[in-house]
């Protein structure tokens, strides 16, 4: 499809300019379950965020900015500039957060245009060959695994304090809150890359302010006065604002600062402030209304004379973002890719008058989180003023900011429209969900791979973090917990038997002999399969750190290794021991591998670790 030629004078009057510029560096934060309302500038009476406020009253503000409403499926979209459900990132688990390896990153088209690229916490879109972000075109990685610090791709006993972390396929330890830890480490990538001068795209991906709810005491107590998970998401949410003001100072004292482009942004709708604040939106993280998907975006790049308070009110998406920066940047996307997104560099540039911004726009997010997408499930279709909210509720956002009248009764004709266009989007993107990501194993750059329950396809959520891990999740015979007005159940009383449903979608690339080891606990613990394992250490915050419970014993007596639903051996499993054993061939291709650790009555629990290499 053409783009309209206003759309193209704009953008050629816009490189004609570029080219008499240097390419600019780019510092890129996008903050998790942070939302429009979380913020003072966009009017929370409550949250302290000083520097960002600054930030938007100096840079280009996109208001009607929309995301996905969940993290992993934003981060897709933000870096391919693709639709969420044609990426094969539709959900946070499941195997369903793993971007396809077709897909191209921003990361990788400006690092072949000769950008130095650095990634910086939270990755989410996969931590297998070949999904990582060392896969995918960032040459300087520093993160968590998984979708948060403690979940179960992370490193064990991972908490918000003093954690280890992947620097560039190593393991390092760090001392600190997490967040401080991530800009520390961006912070020292863009003074290598200014003093070697040469162009760099800092992503700072943040994993806060998600929950668990832990944050330096001192900022926990800037909201004394307000209950503990306000108080911890809030204070979380201040000290990333400080942190964006050091990061800032850094660039001037650089001396770098006029030619940054520095972005800050979130992942979807906010995940607690909605309770004090949420802009006059319905809905918060995970919602189809307007408070699960319009979050802020602010951009600041001094010597493109954006540096003054600007603001476009037109409909905008995370699509739109890998167009607009290889517009910034100079970089060609690869030769046939076509994008679902389009540049909105007028929109940015506060000297574009886009009264007439032309063309008409339909765009669509939803929230899936299914292990395979349903049409119309939790859908909004938006264009201009209306919002199309799963194919049955019609809203007019410029009498009703708030979705509360439905009047889909009283303009039909524009439902029509909207479904219309939806219903062609679903015919496009709906083949590709059967193609499914893969954990590719045999590559010679991921000769050991790492397999964690997280990634299990199934229709049930998988265990996906550390405390599920420590609970035995998925066990039927383990201890039930006691609720209110009700004994615990005793493991004794035989509770209906448990059936493992999950399985680990693989490719073998290699026909051969592998080796296979499975494990109840990951290899860091290094504990026993049966072994039940005390508390760990808690954090300040509002909940409890996933490690600070116990880990239950499960009386596993078998461990069994299942290949495309049949069984290919079993074997004992020895007393303390930490894992069991498997060599056996491989046929290369596409292939489910499910193994169990069984009970003496039969009972199931799927190996939530597998470490799995290539012996000959």
């Amino acid at each position: 499809m053409c783009r309209p030629i206003l759309t193209v004078l704009l953008l050629g009057l816009f490189a004609t300019s570029l080219s008499a510029r240097e390419r600019p560096n780019i510092v890129f934060i996008i903050t998790d379950d942070q939302g429009y309302g979380d913020l003072g500038h966009t009017g929370n009476p409550i949250i302290k965020t000083p520097h960002i406020d600054a930030l938007a009253a100096e840079s280009s503000n996109l208001t009607d900015y929309h995301v996905a409403p969940t993290c992993s499926p934003t981060r897709a979209a933000l870096l391919t500039g693709h639709w969420t459900d044609r990426t094969g990132v539709w959900h946070t688990v499941n195997g369903r957060s793993m971007l396809r390896e077709n897909e191209v990153t921003l990361g990788r088209m400006l690092h072949d245009a000769g950008y130095a690229t650095g990634m910086f916490g939270k990755w989410h879109l996969g931590d297998n060959y070949p999904y990582r972000p060392e896969d995918r075109g960032f040459s300087e990685v520093y993160r968590h695994g998984g979708g948060g610090v403690g979940q179960t791709p992370d490193l064990w006993d991972n908490a918000y304090f003093d954690g280890s972390y992947h620097h560039n396929g190593r393991i390092v330890p760090a001392k600190g809150f997490c967040t401080d830890v991530f800009f520390d480490a961006a912070q020292r990538f863009i003074r290598e890359q200014a003093a070697a001068k040469r162009p760099f795209f800092a992503y700072l991906a943040l994993n806060a302010p998600h929950g668990p709810l832990h944050a330096p005491q001192k900022y926990m107590d800037l909201y004394a006065d307000q209950p503990p998970p306000i108080a911890a998401f809030f204070g979380m949410i201040t000290n990333i604002d400080d942190n964006v003001g050091a990061t800032r100072s850094l660039l001037r004292e650089l001396g770098i600062d006029q030619n940054t482009l520095f972005i800050f942004t979130t992942d979807n709708g906010t995940a607690s402030g909605a309770r004090v604040f949420n802009a006059g939106m319905r809905g918060a993280k995970g919602s189809e209304y307007e408070g699960g998907h319009r979050v802020p975006f602010i951009a600041h790049w001094p010597a493109a004379g954006w540096n003054r308070r600007h603001a476009s009110h037109q409909l905008c998406h995370a699509v739109d973002i890998v167009p607009t920066l290889l517009e910034v940047t100079g970089a060609p996307a690869p030769t046939g890719l076509r994008f679902d997104g389009r540049s909105i560099l007028p929109l940015l540039d506060p000297a574009v008058d886009t009264a007439n911004w032309p063309g008409e726009r339909i765009l669509v997010t939803d929230s899936q989180r299914v292990r395979d997408p349903i049409k119309w499930k939790q859908t909004a279709v938006m264009s201009g003023p209306w919002r199309l909210i799963n194919g049955k509720e019609l809203y007019d956002l410029r009498s009703d900011p708030g979705q509360e009248r439905n009047v889909i009764g009283e303009h039909p004709a524009e439902a029509d429209r909207l479904r219309a266009f939806y219903d062609l989007w679903w015919q496009e993107l709906e083949p590709t969900f059967t193609q499914t990501t893969e954990i590719h194993l045999g590559h010679p750059q991921h000769p050991v791979v790492s397999l964690t329950g997280h990634d299990w396809i199934q229709e049930a959520l998988p265990p996906w973090n550390q405390q599920h891990i420590r609970e035995a999740d998925g066990y039927a015979r383990a201890p039930q917990k006691a609720t209110k007005g009700k004994k615990a159940v005793p493991a004794s009383m035989n509770p209906p038997k448990s059936v493992h449903r999950g399985h680990w979608a693989v490719k073998v690339l290699q026909a051969g002999e592998y080796r296979i080891h499975l494990r109840r606990w990951p290899v860091e613990a290094d504990q026993p399969i049966t072994a039940a394992l005390p508390p760990g250490e808690d954090v300040p915050g509002a909940t409890r750190a996933y490690r600070a419970r116990p880990g239950t014993a499960i009386p596993a007596v078998q461990a069994v290794l299942r290949w495309d639903d049949r069984e290919m051996a079993k074997l004992p499993i020895p007393n303390d021991a930490r894992e069991v054993v498997f060599t056996t061939a491989l046929e290369a291709g596409s292939h489910q591998l499910a193994p169990v650790f069984l009970d003496a009555q039969g009972n199931e629990i799927g190996a939530y670790y597998a470490v799995i290499e290539k012996v000959r």
